[in-house]
């Protein structure tokens, strides 16, 4: 039985990646961390063992790799495990048996150039399928406020298509994600052709939560408010049923009153 690439992740190699110094700028805590897309992405794949999706891991061919490694912004990877990839402090194309099925970089003004040369030839020499670029200055940094490649049957990268959404905004269609890269008004969205709705920001999961759990407060005060008025309708019912058992004894009585005088009346009259 030829052995899955999640199987072949087991059998990484003891050696473990260098450690990297931590960057010095902002761009993905602030277009990836914050908005709560590798959450998201993870969450919209639905597979979370056997699904990586991770920002600034080394990539390479082996663990223990010194030179020629690349760090992309985010990887997504699929059937793959994660435990050698954390273990390695990095992703070992051989030990996985695959590369990375996506990665994207975000511009910054200190690595721009790097991006869109030499680590594209990087991915497009590791296999990697497709490869992303995103500059939330519309193209100051990079040629383009977003940028895709896909590996054609030579190995080689070619543009995929980006298209105007009419609003000022552009877009193109990943097809290894199935999903849309999206830039909005300096902003990295991800949409969802399928579903016909965008991956939710952090702030947007946040928002969407309280609104329904306004909603909800609202629907349970109508509630309330619907049981106490039927509750109110239902003794007010009982109390008239009451009354009219009421009426009806009391005329019983009364009848009964009348068919004694009448009887007395009877027995007390004139002989004819």
């Amino acid at each position: 039985m030829t052995a899955t690439p999640a199987a072949l992740a087991l059998a990484a190699p003891v050696k473990r990646f260098p450690d990297f110094p931590p960057r010095d700028d902002m761009q993905n805590p602030r277009y990836l961390y914050r908005p709560g897309y590798l959450g998201a992405l993870a969450r919209h794949f639905g597979r979370p063992d056997t699904t990586i999706v991770y920002s600034e891991m080394p990539v390479g061919w082996t663990a223990g790799q010194q030179g020629g490694l690349l760090i992309p912004d985010l990887m997504v990877v699929f059937d793959a495990a994660w435990e050698p990839a954390l273990t390695d402090r990095g992703f070992a194309i051989d030990a996985y048996g695959k590369p990375p099925d996506f990665v994207l970089e975000v511009a910054s003004p200190s690595t721009a150039r790097n991006d869109y040369t030499r680590k594209r030839a990087g991915y497009a020499a590791y296999g990697i399928p497709e490869y992303w670029r995103f500059d939330p200055t519309g193209g100051r940094f990079y040629p383009a406020g977003l940028a895709g490649d896909q590996l054609d049957d030579d190995g080689a990268y070619r543009p995929i298509p980006v298209v105007p959404m009419g609003d000022g905004g552009y877009y193109g269609h990943s097809t290894v994600l199935n999903l849309d890269l999206c830039w909005e008004e300096g902003r990295l969205r991800w949409y969802d052709p399928a579903a016909g709705r965008y991956l939710l920001t952090h702030d947007e999961e946040i928002d969407g939560r309280l609104a329904a759990e306004a909603a909800y407060g609202v629907a349970e005060a109508g509630r309330i408010s619907a049981v106490a008025a039927y509750n109110a309708l239902q003794a007010a019912l009982a109390a008239e049923r009451e009354a009219l058992a009421a009426e009806r004894e009391a005329r019983r009585a009364l009848q009964e009153r009348l068919r004694q005088l009448e009887a007395q009346s009877r027995g007390n009259g004139t002989p004819q």
